[in-house]
This record gives structure tokens, C-alpha cells and sequence, in this order.
């Protein structure tokens, strides 16, 4: 009898971990190594939200929340959602989790059952279907392709639902490549979803503070309000307030869905750290001055890197609508050869070769379902982004 669950080896390692792991290494021994894999912002927690945590300290805050979080970050998760998003949910709708993945988790540990199907979108986020298959459950993977600016089309959809289906994941801004989707798109999506009840969407917004140019940012629930009784809408405050190791996720959604994220969270991790909520209900509740100011500092990084990208031999990259990452495709290199003779035979060879070359790592996009693609975040100075963004033209004009 085998030691370990049979559940880990439908899991794969994260590809973004492994490859900021490997630049790590690099580093160590010596070797100038550009990072261009992690999604972290690069910018510090605003001093309003370390401040609000300091005094919580000091107010003795420091005991066992609530599993579902403290009530006033709920308070403010609540209005936040009617306020930006004209979502109408009571404070015991939403939930608060140790990062968005575990909110996510705990989703599909809570309705997911052996056979059960869950749409996902290429390329998508590296764990949603390690996440899927952890529970139980079985991902369907909807194409999208860089022609139709990896947005998911209605007839994607229809095609990819069965009566086995259980949820639609939906990632706007999208962790790969940046894509969001207008209000008419959302609603041409939520057209197919009327026609199949049995279908709840989860849709991850975290990246929604994080859009670029005239965009203007939709969530499906309050596009298609018939949709709000099968809809999860999940969020944190780690992109947009620069709070990636607060670790805190939230999200709204029926009550009983809620409870039974609640049950489950209970005998996991019980509540999330209780500093870290009191600094988020300051991140939501106060000045959202620091949110627009880097939102121009990284809609400046996108339109340096797609320009640089664009100018390098093979490589074809949109412009995305948000999020700090591109998805250039590296299609016009896939059989050419390296100057030692390699050849690159798919984006992963290309961005091993890359990173052994120049010292510029990113991700390969068969990691997140679509190839031949490649991931750069920008989430750093121009100064590197520039530097990188001159290696890869370089790189690519010695292939033959």
C-alpha cells in the first residue's frame, strides 16, 4: 500500500514557483539573472495599511478570529462590493481566506464530487486545475487563441459543458495573460450560462483593480443579475494594494455556499491572521490614492515591454487590457537553432534556452494551456524591464 494519496499524482508543481526557484538558485551561484516570473507586485504595503495592523497589535488583537473572517473586514468587503461592483451582498455572504487559493480550494472541496466537471479557459492560472483535480473533480479546458485576444467566445463555452459540469472559472484581468473582458462580453458568457441552470460560475477578480487606458472593469454577477444566486466572486487585496504576503482572499456569494466554505475552513486553517484582516479593512475602507498611482507606473511598464516584445525576430505580443503580465507568442522561433546547434522545439525549450542564454527568466506557456506562448509579469522597475526586454532581442536574433 502506497504511503502517499493517489490524489498528488494527478497534481503537477506550480510552473511559476518552479521557475522563480531556478532564477534563485541562479543568483546564488553567482550568475545575473533577470526574474521575470513571479506575479508580485514590486511595490511596498502603503503606510496607512502597516500603520492600521501596528495599532491592532497594540489594541491586543492578537487572539483566534472568526472562521469567516473578523465581522468588520466583512462589513467592508460587503461595501466594497456594492460600492465598485453594484453587488448587493450581506456581510454573512462573504468570506475571508488565507490568500484567494484558499478561498478557491475550499470551493471546489465544497461542491466538487468525483466526475465532476469544471470549464476552465486557455491559458488559464497554473492551479486551478491542480486545484480541481485535488478535489475530486475533472477540468475542461475551453481554447482560446491570441486572435481572438485569449477571451473565452459563447461558443467555446456551449461547446465545453456537459451535464457533468459543475462550475465556470472566469479570470478577469487573467493570470496569464492579461485579457478582460468588456461588458458585452461578460454578457454574451452569461447568455450560454442562462441556458445550462446547473452551472455556478467562480469568478476571480483580483487582478480588477489593475486595468488599463478607457477599460472599464464588469464582473458577471452584476452584468447578468440572474446569474447572482450560482455566482462566487472572489477577490483579495494582494495585487492592487501590494499585500501578497498578508495572504488575504475574500469572496461573496450565497449563504449556503458560504457556510460550507465556513465548515471546511473550520477544520483546516480556522480564521485568517488577525492582523492581517485589520490592516485590509483599512486597505478597503481608506485612501485608494496608492491603488491609481501604480496603476499608471504599470500601465507604463506594459506599453514598454509589448513595444520592446513587438521588436524582437519571432515574437508577437498584444497588448493586454490588465493584470502586470504579457503573453507574447514565440511561434516564429519554434524549429530554429541555437547558436550551440539546440533546437528550439517548443516554449519550453525557448525559455530554458533563454534563461541559460541571457539570464532572463519567464514562464513557458504550456504551463498554463497554450502554447507556443511565453509569460513575462512586468510587476518590476523599467530600469530591469528594459534590460530583460534587450536580452530577449538579443537572444532571438542569434536563432537561425
Amino acid at each position: 500500500m502506497a504511503f502517499l494519496a493517489d490524489a498528488l499524482s494527478r497534481v503537477k508543481p506550480s510552473a511559476t514557483i518552479a521557475v522563480t526557484q531556478k532564477a534563485r538558485e541562479m543568483k546564488a551561484k553567482g550568475r545575473d539573472v533577470i526574474s521575470l516570473g513571479a506575479g508580485e507586485p514590486d511595490f511596498d504595503t502603503p503606510d496607512n495599511v502597516k500603520e492600521a495592523a501596528i495599532a491592532a497589535i497594540k489594541r491586543g488583537e492578537t487572539k483566534y478570529p472568526p472562521v469567516s473572517g473578523i465581522v468588520p473586514l466583512r462589513e467592508a468587503i460587503a461595501q466594497k462590493f456594492k460600492r465598485e461592483n453594484n453587488l448587493d451582498y450581506r456581510p454573512e455572504q462573504t468570506i475571508v481566506g488565507t490568500g484567494g487559493k484558499q478561498i478557491l480550494f475550499n470551493a471546489f472541496m465544497a461542491t466538487l464530487n468525483p466526475g465532476d466537471e469544471v470549464v476552465v479557459p486557455t491559458p488559464y492560472w497554473v492551479s486551478y486545475p491542480e486545484m480541481v483535480a485535488l478535489c475530486g473533480g475533472t477540468a475542461v479546458f475551453a481554447e482560446t487563441t491570441i486572435d481572438n485576444g485569449f477571451k473565452l467566445k459563447p461558443e467555446a463555452l456551449e461547446k465545453a459543458i456537459t451535464p457533468r459540469t459543475k462550475w465556470l472559472v472566469m479570470n478577469s484581468p487573467s493570470n496569464p495573460s492579461g485579457a478582460a473582458y468588456t461588458a458585452e462580453e461578460l454578457k454574451a458568457i452569461a447568455d450560454v450560462l442562462l441556458k445550462h441552470p446547473h452551472v455556478w460560475i467562480l469568478t476571480d477578480d483580483m487582478y480588477e483593480h489593475l486595468i488599463y487606458g478607457d477599460f472599464v472593469f464588469k464582473t458577471i454577477a452584476e452584468v447578468e443579475p440572474a446569474l447572482y444566486e450560482r455566482t462566487l466572486t472572489m477577490n483579495g487585496v494582494s495585487k492592487a494594494y501590494a499585500m501578497t504576503g498578508w495572504r488575504i482572499g475574500y469572496a461573496a456569494g450565497p449563504v449556503a455556499l458560504i457556510k460550507a466554505m465556513d465548515m471546511i475552513q473550520g477544520q483546516q486553517t480556522s480564521g485568517a491572521c488577525t492582523i492581517a484582516q485589520w490592516a485590509s479593512v483599512e486597505a478597503l475602507n481608506g485612501p485608494q490614492d496608492f491603488v491609481r498611482k501604480n496603476k499608471a507606473i504599470f500601465q507604463g511598464r506594459r506599453d514598454l515591454v509589448v513595444s520592446m516584445l513587438n521588436q524582437a525576430r519571432g515574437i508577437s505580443c498584444p497588448s493586454p487590457e490588465g493584470a502586470f503580465y504579457v503573453y507574447p507568442s514565440c511561434a516564429g522561433l519554434i524549429g530554429k537553432k541555437t547558436p550551440a546547434g539546440k533546437v528550439i522545439a517548443n516554449d519550453e525549450t525557448f525559455v530554458g534556452e533563454l534563461l541559460e542564454a541571457e539570464g532572463v527568466a519567464v514562464v513557458h506557456g504550456s504551463a498554463f494551456g497554450l502554447g507556443p506562448n511565453f509569460r513575462i509579469s512586468y510587476a518590476t522597475s523599467e530600469a530591469l524591464l528594459e534590460e530583460a526586454c534587450n536580452r530577449i532581442q538579443r537572444f532571438t536574433a542569434s536563432l537561425s
